[in-house]
């Protein structure tokens, strides 16, 4: 399948529906997008005047009251050719959308079936566990959809989706899986659409530690900006079901029809894919409407430098040695998670007596039992056997 190069026109598109979408703060989603809000109030004046510069294919409705079977089945087709992973209710409602009178489902299945266009359903066990966020950015779920390989190397595709949406927020082609490499792709990411109140991931790394320690340096970065990390059961895949399920997709529309030469072919593909995905393509669980009818930007915008925790005048506030993970309280040292060597940390009593909790921010992240000998036990991220909610 040829992918259409990604224009600007497609930046264009994206910021004309977020800013159309009820309760919009237009003047912070032209600071997001690097312009001027001059520039973006003319692109929605252009587009609420049908000015077709701003697409990146005519929405001209190809449909007349005279269409011809014939014509109808050639609209069918020409669906079902760009997107092969395509069934026929959604190639239905792409055609209702574009203005055209859809054949019935049945017909729609037969016309493939005639055409060579059926395809066996690709492998894979279907989640059976559900559940959706009220809202947008409450939750979004972050993954590697395993690796792919390019003539060159391996590529990690990094994946994130908005649980109430599905919509796509980030599509990265990354050379490794390293926190690092995930950082820089977030931060582009919060640029753009803001930040969410947590994320929903798995064990793995970077945002688990093979060691069992399941704070990281990366989870202590996503607590610096107000965003909680919560992580699913382990050996629980049921409980990830909107991840399996964006991967396979990912796999059937994308990887399963191309080979691709290296990352930037692969990270071109996934930007045409994700335009696709979030204003194209029909979604079951919404109604077959779009991710794009649901999602809606964080009010919370990304900060310019990276806020340090602050601690009220009572909390004992303890600085972590960067060589050592403890902390000298009631004249003993206690272990806290290596993740925090550096940082400041405060000590606040807790209910039971001699027993004590250890805070980043506002993240009991372990407690200290002064009636015991031995050091603090650890208090780790949240853990989800299905949902965070």
């Amino acid at each position: 399948m040829a992918w259409r190069e990604v224009l600007v026109m497609d930046e264009r598109q994206e910021f004309v529906r977020l800013a159309l979408q009820e309760g919009a703060n237009r003047r912070e989603l032209c600071r997001r997008f690097g312009i001027s809000p001059e520039v973006g109030y003319k692109w929605l004046r252009r587009w609420l005047e049908g000015d077709r510069e701003l697409t990146d294919r005519s929405r001209r409705p190809l449909h007349s009251p005279g269409r011809s079977s014939a014509e109808s089945e050639a609209a069918v087709l020409r669906v079902r050719d760009a997107h092969p992973a395509w069934g026929a209710r959604k190639i239905g409602r792409c055609l209702e959308r574009e203005g055209i009178l859809a054949p019935a489902l049945s017909t729609v299945h037969e016309i493939l079936s005639r055409n060579g266009r059926i395809r066996p359903p690709l492998g894979g066990a279907r989640a059976t566990l559900r559940f959706e966020k009220p809202a947008p950015n409450l939750l979004w779920q972050m993954d590697f959809k395993g690796w792919i390989r390019t003539a060159e190397r391996r590529c990690h595709p990094l994946t994130v989706i908005d649980d109430h949406s599905r919509y796509a927020l980030c599509l990265t082609a990354c050379a490794d899986q390293q926190g690092s490499t995930v950082r820089s792709a977030l931060e582009k990411t919060f640029r753009r659409y803001g930040l969410p109140q947590a994320f929903f991931v798995d064990n793995g790394t970077p945002w688990g530690d093979p060691s069992g320690q399941r704070w990281t340096r990366f989870g202590v970065w996503l607590l610096k900006l107000g965003v909680d990390l919560i992580h699913s059961r382990p050996y629980h895949p049921q409980s990830r079901g909107k991840n399996e399920r964006f991967h396979r997709t990912l796999l059937s529309e994308v990887f399963a029809l191309e080979r691709f030469p290296d990352l930037e072919a692969v990270q071109r593909a996934l930007d045409a894919w994700r335009t696709v995905y979030n204003v194209e393509r029909p979604h079951q669980a919404l109604g077959q409407e779009v991710p794009a009818s649901r999602y809606r930007p964080s009010h919370r915008s990304m900060p310019d430098h990276l806020p340090q925790p602050d601690y009220d005048p009572d909390d004992i506030v303890r600085i972590v040695p960067a060589t050592k993970a403890y902390v000298s309280f009631k004249g003993r040292p206690w272990k806290v998670p290596q993740a925090f060597r550096g940082e400041r940390v405060a000590i606040r009593p807790l209910d039971r007596d001699g027993s004590y909790g250890v805070f980043f921010a506002t993240r009991r992240i372990a407690t200290i039992h002064l009636t015991t000998p031995t050091t603090v036990s650890d208090v780790s991220e949240q853990v989800s056997a299905t949902s965070p909610g």
